[in-house]
């Protein structure tokens, strides 16, 4: 009898010793979101290497935003902590960047930068559900395939950039025979297709050339042998500076006098650095101007209050980024990323790059691209 009694009590104790388990892993659930001590963003991108003049300004807009909302007591009362992962534009460091972003609890991430990296990285947060903002990842697919549901940008597409540079190539500049060349990445060579489409759909000029080049490669002589040849009156170029700037050099060292025209990876002073005079009268599009906004002057005075220098390549896209997922954040009163999406998708909100909000598929409603020239050494917008 004693016996059977002791079972029951052990029994009994059993039962509420699993329920006080469960209700205290229930709270270490609810406190790793919102109720932890501080809100964690990551940020993710290329801070050093060859492209870090397009990672670096995000960290340092990422920064500015996390200081004044800190001063300003945080997001009900929770201090941003910022989580920095230096991934340099490489898809297979991308990965190991996200995993380790995931591991340390970073509620949503602002990045990352290339849209090869980016797209290495996004089956690692969508697995996860984390919401991702990036300012500068271009290829339409990261949302038009509707494979990555929680991944969102500040910045508008490949496909449109593409079409504003064909129809200033043709309309404009008046060209007819235009070589698209491409550096073989998701990004280069996104922009590069698209690009291509645009002028055969246009019926006024053909592609006389389609080709890839490869990244790093210090001799691009038997490309500019090939535009040479087919008589090219224009250049397209999809890619980053690092290419763009020996193409150009290669091109004017030979003689071969075509125009050139690129995308915003190459709409940044470090391709004019490394070009020098080569850069004078390139074309690029990039983000529309957006100096006259009144925040985005604050920013920028910011920037150069806490850094010292003029903030680079993808400023106000990022710093856009950061204000709009503190906004869902705080607005949604949660880390979830479903309600965070849903202040994302419904809520307009005032930022450096203007007053925004984003679709169903994560692109950002009131946003675009200019076409800039080089101009005695510095980027013009053109009216």
């Amino acid at each position: 009898m004693n016996h059977i009694l002791n079972l029951n009590f052990v029994e009994e104790l059993m039962k509420r010793f699993s329920g006080l388990v469960i209700a205290a892993c229930l709270t270490l659930l609810s406190s790793t979101a919102f109720g932890a001590d501080t809100v964690k963003i990551g940020v993710a991108g290329a801070h050093t290497g060859d492209l870090a003049s397009y990672g670096l300004p995000t960290v340092n807009a990422a920064k500015l935003v996390a200081k004044d909302v800190n001063a300003k007591g945080g997001i009900d009362g929770k201090m941003i902590e910022l989580l920095i992962q230096d991934e340099e534009c490489k898809p297979e460091k991308a990965t190991n960047a996200a995993t380790k972003l995931v591991s340390d609890g970073a509620v949503v991430v602002v990045g990352h930068i290339c849209s090869g990296a980016t797209k290495a990285a996004l089956p690692i947060y969508t697995e996860n559900n984390i919401v991702t903002m990036s300012p500068s990842a271009t290829n339409p697919d990261l949302t038009q395939s509707g494979q990555y549901p929680t991944f969102f940008r500040t910045i508008a597409s490949d496909d449109n950039q593409a079409k504003l540079g064909v129809d200033f190539a043709i309309d404009k500049l008046g060209s007819k025979k235009i070589a698209v060349l491409h550096d073989k990445g998701d990004y280069g060579k996104g922009y590069a297709e698209f690009a291509q489409k645009f002028i055969l759909e246009s019926g006024k000029a053909e592609v006389v050339l389609f080709e890839g080049v490869t990244p790093g490669a210090v001799d691009y002589s038997a490309v500019i042998q090939k535009v040479r040849q087919a008589g090219a009156d224009t250049v397209m170029f999809g890619g980053y500076h690092p290419e763009a700037s020996k193409l150009v050099a290669q091109l004017n060292k030979r003689r071969v006098e075509v125009k050139f025209i690129s995308d915003d990876g190459v709409k940044d002073d470090t391709f004019i650095k490394v070009a020098g005079a080569d850069a004078e009268g390139v074309y690029a599009s990039g983000p529309q101007d957006v100096s006259d906004l009144e925040m985005n002057k604050a920013a920028k005075a910011a920037h150069v209050a806490e850094f010292g220098t003029e903030p680079g390549a993808f400023f106000d896209a990022a710093y856009a980024a950061m204000q709009v997922l503190v906004n869902a954040i705080d607005k949604a009163d949660s880390t979830d990323a479903e309600k965070i999406m849903n202040v994302l998708r419904t809520e307009n909100v005032d930022t450096t790059v203007g007053n925004i909000k984003f679709d169903a598929r994560g692109d950002a409603e009131g946003v675009g691209f200019s076409m800039y020239q080089v101009q005695n050494g510095v980027y013009v917008e053109l009216k």
